[in-house]
Order: C-alpha cells, then structure tokens, then sequence
C-alpha cells in the first residue's frame, strides 16, 4: 500500500502553521503521520503542535539540532515511515486531494519525484506575475544551467512552495538534502533525484504565502529571486547566497 508522510519545517510559525494544520486535517485520503520538523522555536509554534496532538494522533514532532531547513526535513525524514514523502511549508495549503495526486503520479516508477504549481497569495492579494515566474522557472532553470538533464533525463528544478514528494527509498539512497546546506536545498535535491527518473510539476495548484513579497516589494523580492537562481545556476556558494535571503515570518 502506497502511504504519504508529510514533513513540515518549522521555526517561529505559530502564525502560519495553525490554517496549513486545518488544510491537513481535511485531506483525502489522510496521511499516515505528519511529522513538524522544529528546528528551535522560540515562539508557540510547538506548543500548537502539542494541543493539536490531541485531535491529531498521527501528528509528530522531531528537533533538528541547527536551524537549518534541510537539515531538519532530513530529520523528518529519519523518523518518517510510509512509502513517499512529502515536504510541506508551514505557509503552504494543499488542495484535499493532494496525496492522491502524489499517489498517481509516483505510481509511474520513470517519475522520481514530483511537485506542484505554486500560487502565491496573500489575505487581500494573489501574485499572478511572481507565481507564472515560478512556473515557468521550474523549466527554464534547468534548460540553461543544466541542459544535458533537462534533454535526456527530464530534470526539473523544484522549489519548496510547489510542495516536493518523492519515494522515501530514493531520497534515502541519494543521500536526501544536503546537510546544513542554507539555500537552494530543493534544487539540489532535484539533482539528485533524477537519476532514478524525471522530476515532474503536475498541473495542481497549492497556495503559499505572499509574506516575502509584502516584506521586500514586487520588484526587490522578483530581482532577489532571479539573482539567487542566476548566481546559483553558474556556481556560486549557498552559504554566500544566503545573506541576500533573508527568513521571513
């Protein structure tokens, strides 16, 4: 039986994690467990997760020892124990279905791993331009940076909004994220992956939070992006990347 564990990476959400909860809660089918990767909260964000323990027995806390996301979705992933994983943002929603979805697609063994389309929004607002840049991204990315994978192996760059999944067996085989690797974990990752097939965006759509756009503006959060993708593209160091992406909660 194909099964779903969710990892969710947490520091300092308790404003956005309480609605991805609610959106979990209401997904169909369930997932086997839902695991919150905490990687040192200071705020409420892991006492909400222990009062919803009590309507959520499936639901599960590991602490990462460095605030690192990579690092802690690979500590949620030591723990996990159904058949794929999914690694879900504390400000990202999933449609109900949205492990069917994974379920389907994986069910094709030339897919290795598989993401959706992010829509970026806020209370008031949905990011149309950003969120189509993220779309097209997924493609383009790879094309000029990594061709020979992009034509021959059906690589795809993957971001954390669009929500990954993949097999449990072949993350672990390829070594998962990279351990304290500060940026571009997801990308990284997808790298790794294709080697056991192709990397694939379905045409769902998952929500995430516009709170890096209301932060910096459209156009300062859209030219970091590129930036960061550009430089990461042609080599340059993760650690140095990180001081243009600051975390914002």
């Amino acid at each position: 039986m194909t099964t779903v564990s969710i990892i969710i990476p947490t520091l300092n959400e308790e404003l956005a994690l309480p609605r991805t909860l609610r959106q979990v809660k209401q997904l169909c089918p369930a997932p086997l467990e839902v695991i919150i990767a905490d990687g040192g909260s200071t705020d409420r964000t892991l006492a909400l997760v222990l009062a919803e323990q009590q309507h959520m027995p499936h639901l599960k806390i590991v602490r990462s020892e460095v605030a690192c996301r990579a690092t802690q979705m690979n500590r949620g992933a030591e723990v996990a124990t159904a058949t794929i994983l999914c690694f879900l943002h504390a400000d990202t929603t999933l449609p109900d279905d949205a492990l069917l979805v994974m379920q389907q697609t994986l069910a094709d063994t030339r897919t290795a791993a598989g993401g959706f389309i992010s829509l970026m929004r806020g209370p008031l607002r949905t990011c149309w331009l950003t969120s189509f840049h993220n779309y097209i991204k997924s493609y383009y990315a790879p094309l000029l940076f990594r061709p020979h994978l992009f034509f021959f192996k059906g690589a795809r760059l993957l971001f954390g909004d669009q929500v990954i999944f993949c097999r449990r067996e072949q993350f672990m085989a390829c070594g998962g994220y990279t351990n304290g690797l500060p940026i571009m974990e997801e990308a990284d990752l997808m790298l790794k992956l294709v080697r056991y097939g192709r990397i694939r965006q379905v045409n769902r759509v998952v929500e995430s939070s516009d709170r890096r756009i209301e932060k910096w503006g459209f156009w300062r959060a859209n030219a970091i992006y590129l930036y960061i993708g550009f430089l990461w593209g042609v080599g340059y160091s993760p650690e140095k990347l990180k001081r243009f992406y600051a975390d914002i909660r």
